[in-house]
């Protein structure tokens, strides 16, 4: 008989193990208690990053997962079929600048550091680098080509993950709320209690964002998940002047700090339909979606401070969101050391589209029993970097 799992949230992430155990076999029910790639997903720029990316656990699945949408490109549109909208996969490649020695000096000893882990980065001059993006500001002195970045449209790419889910047999069910567990013997997890209803299931995989912790509570669990809030600029459609993803090497830095406080860094790059995409602020304010008019402000100085042209362009709108934010910068895939049946598969903070593909892929394989397309101990709920932040109460 086939396992039945159900997976709350219907972001990438989720979408991406739905289509994973529904394509291994398992029965398959995605509750989100609003519409499909609503959250996280749709307030996103779509980054398929290895560049952003330490050697460690992360930088080996986003090596996977570059690979797996690679492939998916190729497959969705064949499942799927010529009238489904394109995942707009682009393998445009990403450049990362500094505008002073010291930070050429940092970038160099990161990009020694990723490609002895097998990342493809090319040092170049600022001469090489304007080669690249000519309108780069004369203050580059010089910079990193990452040639595997690439970028997908995440709302896209989220519904046909969902779609060719459904055609392995899964149910989304939207506009449906998880309330509280179904328990079984021992409190193991035997479904979930619904604004619509028990669905019964043996596995029950929270996949829902910053809300996981939410989640996780109203199932009798703990995780340290918190939102992390984000901002994009979205500038008029021009012609297209920026043909790689640049961002200034500040980016990693604000990605790995544990810091509240408002962060940003120049991430730019533009959009088949036209558009610049501006980023990236991080701060963490809980689920505060009030606008401060400092935080894109100081987004869109980085951004001039990269590329001078954009000082003659037009902002025509802006989105923020929140991305689920892990204290030791993992996620979290695999089962709950204490709630039985219980699973998560969240924590990626700004990088869930691109470590989609293979989370799906782990998941589906620990909770089915199969070969892992990764060492999955570093993911684990109760690796010893989240033990220190665990309630006592809630100890395994």
């Amino acid at each position: 008989m086939a396992v039945e799992v159900v997976i709350v949230g219907a972001g990438i992430v989720g979408a991406a193990c739905a289509r994973s155990l529904a394509r291994a076999g398992a029965r398959v029910t995605v509750l989100d208690r609003g519409a499909a790639a609503a959250g996280t997903s749709a307030h996103g720029e779509g980054n398929l990053l290895v560049s952003d990316k330490g050697p460690g656990p992360e930088l080996e699945l986003a090596t996977v997962s570059l690979h797996r949408w690679a492939a998916l490109a190729d497959e969705l549109p064949d499942e799927l079929g010529p009238r489904f909208p394109s995942v707009e996969h682009e393998a445009k490649g990403g450049l990362v600048v500094v505008t002073s020695a010291e930070g050429l000096a940092g970038l160099r000893r990161f990009a020694d550091a990723q490609r002895a882990s097998g990342v493809e980065a090319v040092e170049m001059s600022a001469e090489q680098a304007r080669e690249l993006e000519p309108d780069l500001a004369p203050g580059v002195v010089g910079a990193v080509h990452y040639p595997q970045d690439a970028q997908v449209q995440p709302v896209a790419a989220t519904e046909a993950l969902l779609a060719s889910a459904r055609r392995a047999g899964a149910e989304v069910r939207t506009g449906v709320e998880v309330t509280g567990p179904l328990l079984g013997a021992g409190g193991r997890l035997t479904g979930v209690v619904t604004s619509r209803g028990e669905v019964a299931a043996d596995a029950v995989v929270v996949a829902a964002g910053p809300w996981s912790a939410e989640v996780a509570d109203r199932l009798g669990s703990w995780i340290p998940v918190r939102p992390r809030r984000g901002m994009v600029l979205v500038t008029t459609p021009m012609p297209q002047r920026i043909r790689h993803k640049v961002y200034d090497g500040d980016y990693f830095a604000a990605t790995q700090s544990a810091g509240a406080e408002l962060q940003t860094s120049a991430v730019i790059e533009s959009t088949q339909g036209g558009t610049v995409l501006i980023g990236s602020s991080r701060e963490q304010v809980g689920f505060d979606e009030r606008f401060r008019a400092e935080v894109p402000a100081e987004m869109a100085r980085r951004a001039v401070a990269v590329f001078p042209f954009l000082a003659r362009t037009n902002v025509m709108r802006s989105y923020l969101g929140f991305r689920p934010y892990m204290p030791d910068h993992l996620p979290v895939i695999g089962p709950d050391p204490v709630r039985a049946g219980l699973w998560f598969a969240t924590g990626h903070e700004g990088a869930g589209v691109g470590l989609a593909p293979a989370t799906g892929d782990l998941l589906a394989a620990q909770l089915l029993g199969l070969e892992p397309p990764v060492d999955p101990r570093p993911y684990a709920v109760d690796r010893p970097t989240l033990l220190e932040t665990r309630p006592l109460e809630t100890q395994p």
